[in-house]
């Protein structure tokens, strides 16, 4: 299965200080290998009109519901090279961080893009056809960079390919 992940409404390269947000100069975003947070995937600039990543992985259906037609939110398995897997769930961080001169990006948030917020028919879906896409803003409301978990309706999950 591929996982598309589409963004749009970036917060611009640079984000001034505000309310509880430092401030900060040539942010970039990028996907989070599992379990290494220095390792991005995809790596793009905060001023891009939008972004979107292509994440190969694996979905295997567990189990599924009486009627059988549809899995329950715990009856997809989804594994792959940039799937965390921690206590509350499987879910994709989209990190945020800062490149210097050297190239050197240095991480100061994340949003994290929980399957448990999936509805199951849609990750049923998603898994028999290979398309799990996600679309989402990646600005807040105050125009600074989208983090914490990220749960519909401002993420929106289809088993749709992507456009």
């Amino acid at each position: 299965m591929q996982i598309h992940i589409e963004g749009s409404r970036l917060p611009g390269r640079v984000c001034r200080p505000g309310g509880d947000f430092a401030g900060y100069e040539n942010i970039h975003v990028g996907v989070q290998r599992k379990d290494r947070p220095g390792e991005l995937f995809g790596l793009l600039p905060g001023d891009a009109p939008s972004v979107s990543w292509t994440l190969d992985c694996t979905a295997t259906i567990t189990a599924t519901t009486a009627s059988a037609t549809a899995a329950t939110a715990d009856g997809v398995e989804i594994s792959g090279p940039y799937v965390q897997d921690r206590l509350g769930g499987r879910f994709v961080y989209l990190s945020w961080g800062t490149v210097d001169e050297n190239g050197l990006f240095s991480m100061f948030r994340r949003a994290k893009l929980m399957f448990a917020d999936i509805g199951a028919d849609v990750l049923e879906a998603a898994a028999r056809s290979g398309h799990l896409t996600a679309r989402l803003p990646l600005s807040d409301a105050k125009g600074q960079p989208l983090c914490a978990r990220v749960r519909p309706p401002v993420i929106e999950w289809s088993a749709a390919a992507p456009a």
